[in-house]
């Protein structure tokens, strides 16, 4: 049985976590913001943020998900869930396809955030935006933390990665 897993904090923290489960469990990582700039080069924060272009890539995402899921391949799903109902969604069709369903939530306090994100904003890698305190503090006062109870609803982590940053 393959199984997924969905990193998921307040914006912007998730990404690194989401690389080094790829790595040690072998898993197929699907990251909105790399498929963003390759498809769509040049494109700014605001239009990746608003724009159409967001909706199709990660629909189109998640799709290769299920697919990969099907096929008994795990699957590190590295964007959005910051609704309470995106994560019910995502959690029902996984298991759907035959997953297990394990959701890392990283619980980081803004100024912490704010303190990477600028760091790495001043040596800005590849296949990524820049993030303004502004476009920050507008997608943490969208995002939904999970509670004690939605936690509940998904897997045990087990994997090294993921119990590492408990």
């Amino acid at each position: 049985m393959g199984w997924t897993t969905s990193p998921v904090s307040h914006p912007c923290a998730p990404s690194f976590l989401a690389k080094i489960i790829e790595h040690e469990a072998s898993a197929l990582r699907l990251t909105g913001d790399d498929w963003m700039h390759r498809l769509y080069p040049g494109i700014s924060t605001p239009e990746a943020e608003t724009g159409p272009c967001r909706g199709r890539v990660e629909s189109l995402q998640w799709q290769i998900a299920l697919r990969a899921i099907r096929l008994q391949c795990n699957v590190v799903v590295d964007w959005g869930v910051w609704s309470r109902a995106e994560r019910d969604t995502c959690r029902e069709e996984a298991r759907a396809a035959g997953a297990r369903v394990v959701l890392c939530f990283l619980d980081v306090a803004f100024d912490a955030l704010w303190d990477r994100v600028s760091r790495r904003n001043a040596e800005l890698p590849a296949g990524t935006f820049d993030i303004s305190r502004a476009d920050l503090l507008r997608w943490w006062k969208l995002f939904e933390p999970p509670t004690a109870e939605e936690l509940a609803l998904y897997d045990r982590q087990t994997h090294p990665a993921i119990t590492a940053f408990k």
